[in-house]
């Protein structure tokens, strides 16, 4: 039986959880009886408790996050001397450690975590969750290596206890960090590494197939990266059977997945509502570079109607174990799948010629950059934000507009691809504005062989650029070599817009130099294929080129029909300009510096 001092404890804690589960819950009087546990001198076990409960309801449901963090720091300190009673000492490190982070203080995150790490070598739970923890907060600061490092130490205290799911876990999680980091090279044999356990694996088929997703995620980036259009079809068609299975009504939920496994393996990277709406994003990555323009809108609606339906209680990042501060994190996310899908929207909506529509979708992506979940999210999306801009100033001719978005986009980013897309459209700016000089030391830094390796779409596109230069200065045999080197790599890929791009000025060549026949095969074909996109710039400029192509042979039939082709692109497009200009948003072009500008609300409909 109990002492009348244990009673009085006990009967304190089952008061203050009445008050914390009541409706509404009576969080006061809950942090009241909580605080009079004190009063009675607990034993230390209770007292590390008590502190623990108050840090995490103060946390949750007020604003007191000085006193949080108090009771947290004093719980992690008396549990630390404590045998056994994990669940109070870890969660203690685990949330001030998650708190320290949110008040941009992870420096003393790191050192609670790195003792955690140390104590709960007995744990397999435990331990695990602080790795993935630790690397994830390395992870935010850049520090890719240190991240990876920890992860791979993850790898082999998760095989060492038998704990195969979670092995597996940080090894994706690994792969992924280096993708993220550019380390192409070493990304292969993890990967491969990663497969070869998946398609082998005899456990739980649920996890199996969770796992398949995570794994083809990486792999459809890994090929998207690289600009391998066509080599990712065979994965990218996997992956999508793979969300349909894991998306079925009979599926069971998170919990139930991984919840059951030995060594407490109750790790996920992200829901499978999360991971639903990550798969139409690479859909939509994957037609965008292969210049299905229509297809990609077609995914883009889809993703954003489900990015709505996210439950922003679920927590992003290397891994989730379902707790900490899963509203901020699911919020993070959601904010940035809908950032990446409004960017992609605004880019197809370019290339088909809908500039007006592209203006409104970029309007949308600066109003969401200025509610950004941290500051983080902001840096990394500005830049791109700045690139659009300048690929909407391009269309519009407007070109000082332009080269100040792409100078502003390189100056902003640490991304060396998006560095180098804003140096190569900003080499064609210099081009239009016959800038040699300019021109010339650009071309310097994005020759395709100062190109990453595994940069295939970039490489096709120096390329492709180095072909118009040729062409501008008249060198047309120089300027054949380059765009065929273009279309092999083009067509390796399925890259189809570049393909098409190249066909056509391949066309124009042959038209400057009288030779009509081989102009004929290149502009019929780049007219098919910029229709199938649609690309309208390119079906004006083949139609244009067309017209002259039949006036040359006598054919004059055909050439008003190609001329009033050229006519309706050329007025649709001008029609679409006018509107452009009118539109308050047009403003953007001149932001090149601090948050964006009031605007009025964005008004898109995804339909």
């Amino acid at each position: 039986m109990a002492s009348t001092q244990d009673a009085w404890y006990i009967s304190l804690l089952g008061l203050a959880e009445h008050f914390r589960t009541s409706n509404p819950p009576d969080i006061k009087s809950c942090i009241q009886c909580l605080q009079a546990v004190f009063n009675f001198k607990p034993p230390q076990r209770v007292e590390a408790r008590t502190h623990l409960q108050l840090g995490n309801i103060l946390l949750t449901h007020t604003k007191n996050i000085d006193l949080a963090r108090t009771h947290l720091e004093q719980s992690w300190c008396l549990s630390q001397s404590i045998n056994g009673f994990d669940d109070v000492k870890f969660e203690a490190a685990s949330v001030l450690a998650d708190l320290f982070e949110q008040q941009g203080q992870p420096t003393h995150s790191k050192p609670i975590l790195r003792k955690a790490i140390e104590l709960s070598q007995h744990s397999v739970y435990w331990h695990c969750r602080l790795i993935f923890q630790l690397a994830q907060i390395h992870a935010t600061e850049k520090e890719y290596e240190v991240a990876s490092s920890l992860l791979g130490v993850g790898v082999d205290y998760a095989q060492i206890s038998n704990s195969a799911y979670t092995r597996v876990l940080f090894l994706l999680s690994r792969v992924m960090l280096l993708l993220i980091d550019k380390k192409i090279q070493e990304v292969l044999p993890l990967l491969n590494q990663a497969g070869h356990l998946v398609e082998s694996w005899v456990g739980s088929p649920h996890q199996k197939e969770y796992l398949k997703v995570f794994f083809l995620v990486l792999q459809v980036c890994h090929y998207l990266m690289a600009g391998q259009v066509k080599s990712v079809k065979p994965c990218l068609k996997q992956l999508q059977q793979s969300i349909q299975t894991i998306m079925a009504p009979t599926w069971p939920d998170d919990d139930t997945v991984c919840g059951g496994s030995p060594g407490g393996e109750s790790f996920v990277w992200l829901s499978r509502q999360q991971l639903y709406v990550l798969v139409y994003l690479v859909t939509v990555m994957h037609s965008a570079q292969a210049g299905y323009m229509d297809k990609a809108h077609k995914y883009t609606e889809k993703a954003l109607a489900q990015i709505d339906k996210l439950n922003c209680n679920e927590e992003p990042g290397l891994v989730n174990a379902g707790r900490g501060a899963g509203r901020r994190g699911g919020a993070a996310l959601a904010w940035r799948l809908r950032m990446a899908l409004v960017e992609h929207a605004a880019l197809c909506r370019l290339v088909a010629g809908g500039k007006a529509n592209a203006l409104q979708e970029i309007a949308r992506a600066a109003h969401l950059l200025t509610h950004p979940p941290d500051a983080q999210c902001a840096a990394a999306h500005t830049p791109q934000l700045h690139c659009l801009l300048g690929l909407y100033a391009m269309s519009m001719n407007c070109m000082d507009a332009a080269e100040a978005q792409f100078h502003t986009a390189i100056h902003m980013s640490q991304e060396r691809d998006l560095w180098m897309f804003a140096k190569l459209n900003l080499a064609i700016v210099y081009l239009r504005g016959r800038r040699d000089n300019d021109l010339a030391q650009i071309m310097e830094q994005v020759r395709p062989e100062a190109l990453p390796a595994y940069a295939h779409g970039l490489r096709a596109a120096s390329y492709y650029v180095l072909g118009l230069q040729a062409f501008f200065q008249a060198r047309y045999n120089e300027a054949k070599r380059y765009l065929r080197e273009t279309l092999k790599m083009a067509n390796a890929e399925d890259l189809n817009r570049l393909t098409s791009c190249s066909l056509v000025l391949l066309g124009h060549i042959f038209l400057s130099i009288n030779n009509s026949r081989e102009s004929m095969n290149m502009v019929t074909p780049a007219m098919q294929l910029a229709s199938k996109i649609p690309d309208v710039h390119v079906q004006l400029w083949a139609s244009a080129i067309l017209k002259d192509l039949y006036r040359l042979a006598g054919d004059s039939e055909r050439e008003n029909e190609a001329y009033q082709m050229h006519c309706n692109f050329s007025q649709a497009l001008l029609k679409d300009h006018f509107q452009a200009t009118q539109l308050p948003q047009h403003a953007l072009v001149n932001w090149t510096s601090g948050p964006p500008p009031a605007l009025p609300a964005p008004s898109v409909s995804h339909t």
